[in-house]
């Protein structure tokens, strides 16, 4: 299965990139086809409706992952609330043949104790999208946030948290399955 993992920051070291490694980590241990977009190392130009992107790469590239996907991971730092602004952009960029009854899991990570408000609305987005939304999403912060701190290994995760990690990725893998073989029904 082809599994596309949008790490929404625009920080070199953010906690969401890193969590959102991990999530791809865990998914290619399953022997899934994995394509991460680093929004940071990549980024996209802005959404304006009069302009297609057909002369940026790294926008044709964004746009062929998400539409070859089968399932899709969208990761962000919370910021005031919501979603980042570069995630929001790449999604500005795509529609609902990106997403139509693809499972997507949503992730955050906050400086705060959870980042619940970032992930209802990428739940909202998402569901304007077509998309599935895994019934489970991963939202760590406070002290759960070292775990993924750019200098941390992916076996010092704290074993709580990586418990919930894995748990629910399981769960969204498991779905995303369920929907790829229906389709092809």
């Amino acid at each position: 299965m082809k599994i596309a993992i949008v790490a929404g920051s625009n920080h070199g070291a953010a906690t969401s990139t890193r969590l959102a490694t991990y999530i791809q980590h865990l998914a290619t241990q399953n022997q899934h086809e994995v394509t991460l977009i680093d929004l940071y190392k990549t980024p996209l130009p802005f959404y304006t409706p009069e302009d297609d992107g057909k002369d940026h790469q790294a926008l044709g590239a964004f746009k062929q992952a998400m539409l070859s996907a089968d399932a899709i991971v969208l990761a962000t730092p919370e910021y005031h609330s919501g979603m980042s602004g570069v995630l929001k952009n790449a999604l500005d960029h795509v529609g609902q043949d990106h997403f139509h009854n693809k499972a997507v899991l949503s992730v955050s990570s906050s400086g705060g104790a959870v980042a619940v408000s970032s992930l209802t609305q990428m739940q909202t987005t998402v569901r304007n999208l077509h998309g599935i939304n895994s019934p489970e999403w991963i939202s760590i912060g406070g002290d759960q946030r070292k775990s993924f701190r750019e200098d941390a290994l992916f076996e010092d995760i704290h074993p709580d948290v990586d418990k919930r990690v894995r748990r629910v990725v399981g769960s969204f893998l498991q779905l995303a399955e369920q929907l790829v073989g229906s389709a092809k029904l």
